[in-house]
């Protein structure tokens, strides 16, 4: 599973970014985590605001920080 954090280094990138890998320990699974800060890549998501969190290429959440179950929601779906 592929996944990236969007964000060009503020706190709440971060934060979603800390959420997102204790999410994956608590689950287990096989993950790349990616942190993505150039904007230029930021932009070919078509997102508006950041974080955002890109999960096998498709967005699930931008412009805000998601809470742990939605992130394990998206996780497990995968």
């Amino acid at each position: 599973m592929e996944i990236k954090v969007l964000g060009t280094g503020c706190a709440k990138c971060k934060k979603l970014e800390e959420m997102v890998r204790e999410v994956v320990g608590e689950l287990g699974v096989d993950a790349d985590i990616v942190k993505i800060s150039d904007l230029n890549e930021i932009l070919e998501y078509d997102i508006m605001m950041t974080p955002g969190l890109v999960v096998n290429g498709e967005v699930v959440c931008s412009g805000r920080i998601p809470k742990k179950e939605e992130i394990r929601k998206w996780l497990q779906q995968e």
